[in-house]
C-alpha cells in the first residue's frame, strides 16, 4: 500500500480548477512562524482562521473540533494504535466543514518528528483525494518525515514532481532540509539532483544552504570545493563569526591549516572591533543579522563544485577594501572591554581556536599550536579540556613524553579533567618511549575507550622489553573497558605469548604443547571477533613455532597460509628457523618453491641461503647465490661475507677467508664483530695464535669493539698454548675496549668509580650487582667488569689504558 501511495496522480495536489493559483503569504513561504508555534500556524481556538483554496476565501468553522481530532490522531500514533489513527483521519476528512492544509499541520508535524513516513503518506493521500491544497509548511513536514525515515529517494521524487506544477513549488527551506539529510546519510547523488533542481528553479541560496554544501564537501574530502564555496560566499555575504566558524571547521577537517589559520585571525579581528553579532536562541547560537537568500544565477557554480570537484583553485582570503590583508599578529589583538564577557562570542572563538589547534595536532605543527595557545591567553580565552586535548597531540611526541605529562599536571592545577583521548594519547607516547609504568598508570585512569591503539602501543613495548606479565594486565584492562581487540592486538599477542621459553632456551615437549594451546586460544578469540590472519600475524605464529623447534607444525601452517598472499619476510622466518634446526634439505626445497611461485627473494633470503651453503660446505653454490643476489639489485653486506668466510674456514682455507676480509674493507663494507668472531673461532680451534692476533689488530684499526665471545676465543687460545700472563693481559685490554663502547664518559673519569664499586670492591654483593646489569640488557658492560674483577682476583694489576699494555703495543707494531 505504501508504494501505491506514490502512484497517486499529482493533479490532486492542487484544486481541479485550472485557473486556481497558490499565493501564500511571506511568513508561510518561509515556513518559520508556523513551525515555531507548534504547528498551529499562529491560530488560536478562540478565533476562526482564513485559508486559501484555489482563488476563493472560505471561512472555516468549528476549528476547535478539528484541532481536537488532530490531537487524538497524534495520541493514537504515539500509543501505537495505527488503525485508530487511520479511522480518526478518515473522520477528519469526511467532516461537514471545508478543510485546508492548516487542519493537517499538527499531524504532519508529528509524523516529521517521530518520524513516521508511512502515516505521513497516508495523510497526504487523503488530502489529495479530497482535493486539499498543500501549503509550504505541509510540504516541509512531508519532506522532513520522508528524510528522517530514511526515504531520501521518495523525498527526492516528491520535491521533483511538485516543482513541475505551477500552483505550488518547494521553497528554499525544503531544499535546505533535504540537503541536510543528504549530508547526514553521505548521499552525494541525491544532493546533486537537488542542487540541479535549485539551479533550474532559481530558488536561490542562503547561509543554511552554504552550511550544508560545506558539510558535504568535507564528507567527500573535497578541499577545492570548500575554496570555491568560500569564494562565492564572500561575493554575496560579509563573513560573520558563525560563517567563519563553519569555514574554519571545514578547512581543519581537510587539513588546510594555512587557510584555517588565516580565517581564525580574521575572526579575531572582528572580535577586536566588537563585531560579534551572535546570541542564544532555543539553546543554540544564532546570528543576529538577517539571512536573505541569494537569488539563483547562471554564474553560480559552487554547488556543482561541491559534488563534481574542480582543479586546485587558490582563493585569496580576507582582503579588505583597500587590498590589505586583515591577518594580524596575536600579540597586537585584545578583545574590547565587555566583549570578553560576551558568552556566545567567546565560546565560538574558543571553538574555532580548538579546531585549529586540533588540526595542528594532526599535522604535528607544535610551533603554531604554541602560538595559538599564547594568543588565547592574550585574548582572555580560557583553554578547556578540549583545547588541551588537541594541544597535547601537537606538542608531545614519543621523544618528549615528559611534556605531555607536564601538561597533564597543568590541567590538574586548573581543575580540568583530561579527556579519555588525552590520557590515551600521552600513554601512547610513553609506551613508544618505553616508559611502561607511566603508560599503564595513564590507561588505568581511562574510563572509556573506543580505539585499541594506546593499548597496542603498550603491548608492543611489553613485547620489546619482554614483559609478558604486564601484557596480561593490559589485556585485562581492555576487557574491563569492553574494548574489542583489533588485528594489531592479535599480531602482538602472537609475538608476546606464542613461544613459551625464555630467550636462548630451546623448546621441549612440554613447552611445545603449551605453545600450541596458546596459539589456538588466541586464534579462537580472533575468529570470535570476525578477524582472519594477516601477513604479520601469520609471520609471528611461524616465528613462535620456529623458536620452539616445531618444524613440522610450522611447515603445515606455511602450506595452509600459501592460499592467501604471503610476503617474502614470512618465507625468511621459515627458512631461518629450518636452518637453525639443520633442516638444510627442507630449506632448499622451500626456497625453490618460493621462487617457483613468483615470490621475489630479498637480501635476507639470499643471506640465509648462503649461510645454508656453509652448513652443506658448498662454496660454489654460495658464489652462485651471490651472483643472483647482485643480479637482483642487492649488494653483499657484512652478513654475506661472514657466511662466505664460514664456508672457507670449514675447508680450512684461512688465506682465502682473510682475503675476503681485505676485499670487504676495500669495498667500504664495515664488518661487524660477528664477522671477526667467525675467523677467531676457527683460529682458536686450530690454535693459530698469529691469525688471532692479526684479527684482533684488524678489529682495533676498524674500530670494531669486541664482545664476550671475542674475549673467550683470544684468552683461551693463549692459555691453551701456555701463555697465561699474555692471555690475562689480552683479556684486560679487550675488556677495556668493551667498556669503551658501553661507557659514555672516558675510562679515566670512570676509573675510580668502577674500581671501587665493582673491580676491586670487597663487598660480597659486588658480583651480584654486576650480574644485575645482565638483566638490564647491558651484557657487554657486565662481562667486561666480571673479566676485570677476575683479573684483579688473580693478583694481576688491572691497567686502565692500552698504552700501558706491551701486548697491545706489540700487535700494533707487528700488524700496523
Amino acid at each position: 500500500m505504501y508504494r501505491a501511495l506514490w502512484r497517486s496522480p499529482l493533479r490532486f495536489i492542487v484544486s481541479s480548477s485550472s485557473s486556481s493559483k497558490f499565493r501564500p503569504t511571506l511568513s508561510r513561504e518561509l515556513g518559520r512562524s508556523g513551525i515555531d508555534n507548534g504547528g498551529s500556524g499562529g491560530c488560536s481556538c478562540s478565533r476562526s482562521v482564513t485559508t486559501l483554496i484555489g482563488n476563493e476565501f472560505i471561512q472555516c468553522q468549528d476549528e476547535s473540533t478539528r484541532k481536537v481530532l488532530q490531537e487524538k490522531i497524534i495520541d493514537a500514533l504515539r500509543s501505537g494504535e495505527r488503525p485508530g489513527a487511520s479511522a480518526l483521519l478518515s473522520k477528519l476528512i469526511h467532516g461537514n466543514n471545508p478543510l485546508s492544509a492548516d487542519d493537517f499541520h499538527g499531524v504532519l508535524k508529528y509524523c516529521a518528528r517521530s518520524p513516521d513516513p508511512v502515516f505521513v503518506m497516508e495523510t497526504y493521500s487523503a488530502m489529495c483525494k479530497n482535493e486539499i491544497n498543500l501549503d509550504s509548511r505541509s510540504l516541509l513536514f512531508i519532506v522532513q518525515a520522508l528524510c528522517n525515515g530514511g526515504h531520501l529517494d521518495k523525498a527526492s521524487e516528491f520535491i521533483q514532481a511538485l516543482g513541475g506544477n505551477d500552483s505550488i513549488s518547494p521553497l528554499l527551506p525544503v531544499y535546505n532540509y533535504f540537503l541536510g539529510a543528504c549530508v547526514k546519510t553521505r548521499n552525494g547523488n541525491y544532493a546533486s539532483r537537488c542542487l540541479e533542481l535549485m539551479d533550474q528553479r532559481r530558488v536561490g541560496k542562503n547561509e543554511i544552504t552554504y552550511a550544508a554544501l560545506l558539510k558535504l564537501a568535507v564528507l567527500q574530502r573535497n578541499l577545492p570545493s570548500v575554496n570555491e564555496i568560500l569564494k562565492h560566499y564572500v561575493d554575496h555575504y560579509s563573513l560573520s563569526i558563525l560563517s567563519l566558524r563553519k569555514f574554519i571547521w571545514s578547512f581543519t577537517r581537510l587539513g588546510d591549516l594555512k587557510s584555517a589559520y588565516e580565517l581564525l585571525q580574521h575572526m579575531v579581528a572582528l572580535a577586536s572591533r566588537g563585531e560579534l553579532f551572535v546570541k542564544f536562541k532555543s539553546g543554540k547560537l544564532h546570528s543576529t543579522r538577517l539571512d536573505i537568500p541569494i537569488p539563483s544565477s547562471t554564474q553560480t557554480r559552487s554547488e556543482k563544485v561541491a559534488l563534481g570537484g574542480v582543479n586546485d583553485h587558490t582563493v585569496s582570503l580576507m582582503v579588505d577594501a583597500h587590498g590589505k590583508s586583515n591577518g594580524i599578529e596575536s600579540s597586537n589583538v585584545v578583545l574590547p572591554k565587555g566583549q570578553s564577557n560576551n558568552i556566545p562570542a567567546t565560546r565560538i572563538l574558543r571553538w574555532s581556536f580548538n579546531d585549529v589547534i586540533h588540526a595542528c595536532g594532526q599535522s604535528k605543527n607544535s610551533e603554531l599550536a604554541e602560538q595559538l595557545m599564547l594568543q588565547m591567553q592574550n585574548l582572555g580565552l580560557v583553554p578547556s579540556s578540549h583545547t588541551y586535548d588537541g594541544f597535547i597531540r601537537a606538542v608531545a611526541f614519543p621523544g618528549a613524553y615528559e611534556y605531555g605529562m607536564t601538561l597533564l599536571k597543568v590541567m590538574q592545577q586548573q581543575n580540568l579533567k583530561p579527556y579519555n583521548s588525552t590520557l590515551a594519547t600521552v600513554s601512547a607516547y610513553c609506551s613508544k618511549a618505553f616508559q611502561v609504568d607511566l603508560a599503564e598508570h595513564l590507561l588505568d585512569q581511562v574510563s572509556e575507550c573506543s580505539y585499541a591503539y594506546p593499548f597496542n602501543n603498550l603491548l608492543a613495548a611489553c613485547d620489546s622489553l619482554d614483559q609478558p606479565e604486564r601484557a596480561v594486565r593490559v589485556l585485562a584492562r581492555m576487557k574491563q573497558l569492553n574494548l574489542r581487540p583489533d588485528m594489531r592486538t592479535y599480531e602482538l599477542l602472537f609475538s608476546l605469548f606464542g613461544n613459551v621459553n625464555a630467550p636462548y632456551e630451546e623448546g621441549n615437549m612440554l613447552s611445545q604443547v603449551d605453545c600450541c594451546k596458546r596459539i589456538n586460544a588466541i586464534e579462537m578469540d580472533m575468529v570470535r571477533n570476525g578477524l582472519q590472519h594477516s601477513p604479520i600475524s601469520t609471520r609471528n605464529v611461524l616465528r613462535a613455532l620456529g623458536a620452539e623447534g616445531m618444524v613440522n607444525e610450522m611447515i603445515r601452517r606455511l602450506q595452509r597460509a600459501e592460499n592467501m598472499y604471503l610476503e617474502t619476510p614470512t618465507y625468511n622466518i621459515v627458512l631461518q628457523s629450518l636452518l637453525e634446526a639443520n633442516e638444510t634439505n627442507m630449506v632448499i626445497k622451500i626456497f625453490k618453491g618460493m621462487k617457483a611461485c613468483g615470490y621475489p627473494a630479498d637480501a635476507a633470503t639470499y643471506n640465509i641461503m648462503i649461510d645454508c651453503c656453509s652448513i652443506i660446505h658448498s662454496y660454489k653454490s654460495a658464489c652462485a647465490l651471490v651472483s643472483m643476489m647482485i643480479r637482483d639489485g642487492f649488494s653483499p653486506k657484512a652478513v654475506t661475507f661472514t657466511a662466505l668466510m664460514k664456508i672457507l674456514l670449514n675447508d680450512e682455507s684461512f688465506e682465502e677467508a682473510l682475503n675476503l676480509l681485505d676485499q670487504a674493507a676495500s669495498e667500504g663494507i664495515h664488518l661487524d664483530v660477528l664477522s671477526y668472531n667467525t675467523v677467531l673461532r676457527k683460529a682458536f680451534e686450530k690454535g693459530m695464535i698469529d691469525v688471532v692476533e692479526y684479527i684482533v689488530e684488524q678489529m682495533r684499526r676498524e674500530k670494531v669493539n669486541p664482545d664476550p665471545s671475542t674475549c673467550h676465543f683470544v684468552f683461551n687460545c693463549y692459555v691453551e698454548k701456555g701463555y697465561h700472563t699474555t692471555g690475562i693481559e689480552a683479556l684486560n685490554v679487550l675488556s677495556l675496549r668493551m667498556l669503551g663502547g658501553e661507557v659514555k664518559e672516558s675510562l679515566q673519569e670512570k676509573k675510580t668509580e668502577l674500581e671501587e664499586s665493582f673491580v676491586t670492591s670487597e663487598d660480597p654483593e659486588a658480583e651480584t650487582k654486576i650480574i644485575e646489569l645482565f638483566r638490564d640488557s647491558r651484557e657487554h658492560l657486565a662481562a667486561a667488569l666480571l673479566n676485570l674483577r677476575w683479573c684483579s682476583m688473580l693478583g694481576v694489576r688491572v691497567i686502565w689504558s692500552e698504552e700501558q699494555s706491551p701486548w697491545a703495543k706489540g700487535l700494533s707494531n707487528k700488524y700496523g
